[in-house]
């Protein structure tokens, strides 16, 4: 009986590592801005990785999904820019292929409705993850 049970653990545990665990989702929220800001383009930057944040704190803890302040001015935001083709302030939220562009509704919202826009984020996020 010993035998068979340690057989059957041994079972269990070699494919337990062949089956490997499903890929998770990797999003990133990027605010791509330039050095000189005006209020809007700060609260854009504000409510959106308060978004993030507040409503997904768990995957953010885990690495699934990053907000990053992208700065065009700056050599390494240059670069990532022109990696998503990006060239002007720009709210992207991006995951392998997928890409939703926010930014209309990052400046529609950011001021005056920041629920709002945490919606619209929230939204195109929970999309992602399925």
């Amino acid at each position: 009986m010993k035998k068979t049970m340690l057989i059957f653990l041994a079972f269990m545990m070699v494919s337990g590592i062949f089956a490997g665990s499903p890929a998770t989702k990797k999003i990133e929220v990027y605010y791509f801005h330039f050095t000189r800001r005006c209020m809007t383009c700060n609260n854009v930057e504000k409510v959106s990785k308060e978004a993030v944040e507040q409503q997904y704190a768990e995957k953010v803890k885990a690495g699934e999904i990053t907000f990053k302040s992208i700065n065009l001015d700056e050599k390494e935001g240059e670069a990532i820019g022109a990696k998503l083709k990006v060239e002007g302030q720009t709210l992207l939220i991006v995951s392998g292929e997928k890409r939703v562009d926010l930014t209309d509704k990052g400046f529609l919202y950011a001021n005056n409705s920041p629920e709002k826009l945490k919606a619209e984020i929230r939204k195109a996020i929970n999309e992602m993850l399925k």
